[in-house]
């Protein structure tokens, strides 16, 4: 069985996982609703996007 000749350093084992972090997801609020929505998308609890009214909720104020 292969073993490595000589110990990996913390350094370049950190350097390594560098790109495994998890990243936050962008998120926007309502200007109808003040509800927190991904970007450039419906909000489903009071159906409007970008001010206007697009679809019919049941929970529409």
């Amino acid at each position: 069985m292969a073993v490595p000749f000589r110990k990996v350093s913390k350094t370049r084992k950190r350097m390594r996982r560098s790109h495994n972090a998890l990243e936050v997801v962008g998120t926007t609020t309502c200007s109808e609703c003040g509800a927190v929505i991904k970007p450039h998308r419906v909000c489903k609890k009071c159906g409007s996007y970008k001010g206007k009214k697009v679809i019919e909720t049941k929970d529409a104020e």
